[in-house]
């Protein structure tokens, strides 16, 4: 039997604010809201915090697909502008107009694992552009990437209060075969160290991985956090251009997309 932190998340939030399955950042670090302007998380009706998403247009938030899935807008909410969990007066939290989950979705580790929200009004932060299939330089192995949630610090601990962000280098898609049978090298990607120790974990789903300032992957599914043998497991976005553009380039009917959003990003 397949021993995946996969995720279906459904009926699966806890108490604290937790989700029972997911992916989170262990080892990592502080990182600033106002530095990444685009990174949200994803909560229920009643404020607990169980995914990550990226904007990624001014009403567009691009997540996990298992984040999404069987879920209706009035069930998500989505906090943007707010670093720390516990500061209800930084930022907003705003409900998705609308949820558009990939048709070919089935499963994370089947791959199609992107869904994107619908705001009902443009948000006053910079949104991040996505990886293109022009970019395969960002998918090469070695390439430094940037990882950030608000997911578990430790393999079934304590989520994060705060932001926190890693540094996760692209491994070869041979070694993700080897840690994963069922891994899909033409829909996915994974990232991290051979020895374990820094990684992604539960809650950290949907969330950005970044490089040169663009959306290369979110943060689908792995076995445990920070295994040795056992990195974490990647949406690869560039393969997915095709589909996203006809979601994310639209807005709502009546909505006024400003044409330079407030804030910065800063490129990795």
């Amino acid at each position: 039997m397949r021993r995946l932190l996969v995720l279906v998340l459904s009926a699966m939030l806890v108490s604290t604010g937790t989700a029972a399955a997911g992916e989170q950042v262990v080892g990592g670090e502080r990182a600033s809201i106002e530095a990444n302007p685009w990174a949200v998380y994803l909560t229920d009706p009643g404020g607990a915090q169980f995914c990550g998403g990226t904007v990624v247009a001014p009403t567009k938030v691009l997540t996990a697909a298992h984040c999404a899935f069987g879920r209706a807008p009035g069930e998500l909410r989505v906090v943007a502008g707010r670093e720390d969990k516990l500061d209800r007066g930084a930022g907003m939290s705003v409900t998705p107009a609308d949820i558009w989950v990939h048709k070919g979705y089935v499963s994370a580790d089947e791959g199609e694992d992107v869904a994107v929200l619908t705001l009902p009004k443009p948000l006053p932060y910079t949104p991040l552009p996505i990886a293109e299939l022009t970019d395969r330089a960002l998918y090469q192995p070695g390439t430094q990437l940037r990882a950030l949630g608000w997911g578990r610090v430790s393999e079934n601990g304590k989520t994060s209060r705060f932001l926190l962000q890693a540094v996760l280098p692209v491994l070869p898609d041979d070694y993700c075969v080897e840690s994963y049978p069922q891994f899909v090298k033409a829909d996915m990607f994974c990232a991290g160290y051979e020895e374990g120790k820094i990684d992604t974990c539960q809650g950290d789903s949907g969330g950005p991985i970044v490089a040169n300032g663009k959306l290369v992957g979110v943060t689908s599914w792995g076995e445990g956090c920070a295994r040795r043998g056992k990195p974490g497991v990647y949406v690869r976005i560039s393969r997915y251009a095709k589909d996203l553009h006809p979601v994310i380039d639209v807005s709502p009917p009546g909505v006024d997309v400003p044409h330079t959003p407030a804030g910065s990003a800063v490129h990795n």
